[in-house]
């Protein structure tokens, strides 16, 4: 049986750059490169942003990250599962993770933004509690763009 391990990871960290440039493939094949909302890993206020790595056996399998969006909301960001490793848990494991540090962060709610195109992601967050909301923040006018929250986290 797998082992699914949580990690805290900086933006430099090498398996977090590698999960995250899989994941903009992966966004690449669904959206023009102007509606991918990504993160400067190499921005100064990225230290600020907590980011998490899933392992299974060791090896890099997912990846999340959650930053301040006000006092009481945190968005998850970056949150991705390699598609060979989909249908294990991760991502609920690794979801967990990332709610559990908006907590002791003194957050009370989570805001997402996904793509229409993934059809897989909308029905994870809503099995895992999330709503649709209005968009919000940068995502305001992208057709492209669906948005979500939970609160309380």
């Amino acid at each position: 049986m797998s082992t699914i391990t949580i990690q805290h990871r900086t933006a430099q960290h090498a398996d977090l750059r590698q999960l995250i440039a899989q994941l903009d493939e992966d966004l690449l094949l669904r959206y023009p490169p102007e509606l991918i909302h990504g993160l400067d890993l190499d921005h100064p206020d990225v230290n600020d942003i907590t980011f998490m790595v899933a392992y299974v056996d060791d090896q890099p399998a997912g990846c999340g990250a959650i930053r301040k969006l006000d006092e009481q909301y945190t968005e998850l960001k970056r949150f991705f599962v390699r598609a060979d490793q989909r249908r294990q848990g991760i991502a609920g494991r690794l979801l967990q993770a990332l709610e559990a540090a908006a907590v002791e962060q003194g957050f009370t709610g989570i805001r997402l933004e996904t793509g229409i195109q993934q059809h897989e992601a909308m029905a994870f967050y809503e099995r895992n509690g999330y709503v649709p909301i209005a968009l919000f923040g940068e995502y305001i006018g992208e057709e492209q763009s669906r948005c979500y929250e939970k609160m309380p986290i």
